[in-house]
């Protein structure tokens, strides 16, 4: 049975559609759930935690490929369907629960005898920066994040810093991994179909931040508050923000050899830390 064929028979048996409130969209492609966990390197020795795995596409094949599969769903329709679905497994673990309420940290520490802890998703549009910065933030111990997203935000998320699709998340994910895309998905690959395409981004996560920081809140701040006005130069940003003075800002931006006239998206992430230090010591 192909996909498309399973996924609407699984919807007619449970006479169910997709709920918009949760964001859903069956992924019905082959290829690219096949691509998803070759990419992600599954293994026997890998615990991975499957973030909205909705009627269990992706979660049929990383059962079969890793040590554990922990399924966090919010959806309670889903539950039922994926506890019928995957009973005879005895590495399928399920939580009907929202994924930014649950303790990641305990769960990992419970199922410590696994080599590496993975995510896997196929996000909600609606939720994918949320669930993001929750998996860096909480300075999980991961190995990898595969997460299927819109296109848009995918190319965000994996900009260099400085560069054409640069926003204030580009730094904190290129703060905490390495971002690759590793494959762009048709909308054409979902039932129902969203509006937009998508793609599947990979965050191979860094032992130690790519920098080194005095005051890692204080560099987030920043980050914040010069994006919040964009369009403005970094000097008018930020002397808004109330953080600090323009006087201030005009003599770090001297002292530090940066253009007094660039704007936000133009800087590094090691700009972002020079200044971040340089305000932490001098202010």
């Amino acid at each position: 049975m192909d996909l498309e064929k399973e996924t609407r028979f699984i919807l007619n048996k449970y006479n169910i559609t997709a709920n918009k409130n949760y964001g859903q969209n069956f992924l019905i492609d082959e290829f690219t759930v096949n691509n998803i966990v070759e990419k992600s390197e599954v293994n026997k020795n890998d615990l991975i935690i499957e973030i909205g795995p909705g009627l269990g596409t992706l979660t049929a094949l990383l059962l079969e490929k890793a040590g554990k599969v922990i399924c966090i769903e919010l959806d309670p329709k889903m539950i039922t369907i994926l506890n019928e679905r995957f009973a005879l497994y005895n590495n399928f673990e399920l939580i009907n629960n929202d994924i930014l309420k649950v303790d990641l940290k305990k769960l990992i520490t419970e199922n410590s005898n696994f080599k590496n802890v993975k995510v896997v998703a196929n996000l909600p549009y609606y939720i994918t920066t949320p669930i993001i910065m929750k998996l860096l933030e909480d300075k999980l111990d991961l190995k990898t994040i595969t997460v299927m997203v819109q296109k848009e935000v995918a190319k965000r998320l994996a900009e260099t810093p400085g560069g054409k699709e640069t926003g204030s998340i580009t730094y904190t994910i290129n703060y905490y991994t390495n971002p690759e895309i590793i494959l762009e998905v048709s909308k054409e690959c979902f039932i129902p179909s969203p509006k937009v395409d998508s793609a599947v981004l990979q965050l191979s996560v860094l032992n130690e931040p790519k920098i080194k920081v005095l005051d890692e809140k204080l560099f987030f701040q920043i980050i914040k508050f010069a994006f919040m006005q964009k369009r403005k130069t970094l000097i008018n940003s930020l002397s808004n923000s109330g953080l600090v003075s323009k006087e201030f800002l005009e003599k770090m931006l001297n002292d530090l050899n940066i253009d007094s006239k660039i704007r936000a998206e133009q800087l590094s992430l090691e700009d972002f830390g020079k200044i971040s230090d340089y305000v932490t010591k001098n202010n």
